[in-house]
């Protein structure tokens, strides 16, 4: 069984160029990025020159054709350095799977192949204020006029809004139909008359990453923007989530593995009552539980990553569980980072306060961790 999630070679290849792009690109402008909660430009361009900004797109569009692990190692990466810029790619599989899992040859086409150019990014428009867990509850609705659709609503929580040129959004066009069979999916464009962003939201984390509302009013979709058939949307979003939220279990362990090697080093160096404080038993002891938890959360992840990528029927437990498990433990470890450094973590000056703020997030996006429980309940009950 191990063969079936060991990263390869080329695994492994890839992780040391993303780790460089990294540590010399984008992690010496993470702390500015935060503070200033500016969108991480400099990290945008790097992943495109390196063509890291979307290697989940197919070849046969212009991508690389990374497989899932492949994608779960980059943004793992990228979270390291910076867990704002880890959203650059992770969005982009996001704001598109839907597009790559239920969308005609024709509209991967005409989107895709500027994805993978690096010349636009995809974001995903699925939860709204009052449709946050339950997202059949939505209010979003798309009216069919002639060919066309007419968009009207608020999607809420949409991370990198007013930066992505596409937009995956889901609206109800039968509202009369059954819950959760009368939601389709579309692809929305930035320049779409009508279409418009609420102010930037202030956040705990991830302050480099523009989470803002999508605003519609009365905007008018070609035909040939509906992915999938009227009615799929809600499935379409749902499966787009499994495969996404292995992502996210990447991101959290990228968060904590760099929480863990920054406290590694500042244990081996401080010191109190004569010797490093890393001598200490009880140190070691935090330390030990902080690299279990993380490498058991990189092995679920990859293992989910595995299950995406042959689109094994168990993805759905698989991925809610890494999701869970791995930022679950990004809280714990970045938490304990923090209580090593003791008052230096707690102040700026190092980066341990900021990727624990960061890893909030991860416990919270793509489905709370209660909701995985949840999901993961069911399928074990089915």
């Amino acid at each position: 069984m191990f063969d079936l999630y060991q990263p390869s070679e080329e695994h492994e290849e890839i992780r040391a160029a993303v780790r460089n792009v990294v540590e010399k690109k984008i992690t010496p402008f993470a702390a500015e990025v935060d503070a200033d909660s500016r969108y991480p430009q400099e990290a945008h361009d790097a992943l495109v020159e390196t063509d890291f900004f979307a290697a989940h797109i197919p070849e046969e569009h212009g991508g690389m054709g990374a497989d899932a692990l492949a994608v779960a190692i980059i943004i793992e990466e990228v979270a390291r350095g910076c867990a704002s810029s880890s959203l650059i790619p992770a969005v982009n599989k996001l704001g598109s799977m839907p597009v790559q899992l239920g969308g005609s040859e024709e509209i991967k086409a005409k989107y895709f192949p500027q994805v993978a150019r690096g010349e636009a990014g995809f974001s995903y428009g699925l939860s709204e204020r009052e449709a946050g867990s339950d997202t059949a509850s939505m209010k979003t609705r798309a009216v069919a006029d002639g060919d066309d659709w007419i968009l009207n609503g608020v999607k809420t929580w949409i991370t990198n809004a007013g930066v992505s040129e596409y937009y995956t959004v889901m609206a109800v066009t039968d509202p009369d139909g059954a819950r959760g069979r009368n939601i389709s999916a579309f692809v929305v464009e930035k320049s779409d008359e009508g279409f418009t962003f609420g102010e930037k939201e202030r956040k705990l984390g991830i302050k480099g990453s523009p989470t803002r509302e999508l605003l519609f009013d009365n905007v008018r979709l070609p035909g040939d923007r509906i992915i999938g058939d009227p009615g799929e949307g809600l499935k379409i979003a749902l499966r787009t989530l499994d495969h996404t939220r292995v992502t996210i279990a990447a991101q959290a362990v990228g968060i904590a593995q760099g929480a863990l090697d920054y406290a590694i080093g500042y244990v081996k160096e401080r010191q109190q009552f004569g010797k490093n404080i890393a001598e200490n038993q009880a140190i070691q002891f935090m330390l030990a539980d902080m690299g279990m938890k993380l490498e058991a959360a990189r092995q679920l992840t990859y293992t989910a990553a595995a299950k995406s990528q042959r689109m094994d029927e168990d993805l759905t437990y698989f991925g809610a569980a890494a999701k869970a498990f791995a930022s679950d433990a990004a809280m714990e470890i970045t938490t304990d980072a923090v209580q090593l450094l003791g008052g230096a973590g707690y102040v700026v000056d190092h980066p341990v306060e900021r990727m624990m703020r960061d890893a909030k997030i991860t416990q919270i996006y793509e489905g709370t961790n209660q909701i995985q429980r949840m999901v993961m309940g069911r399928k074990l009950i089915a």
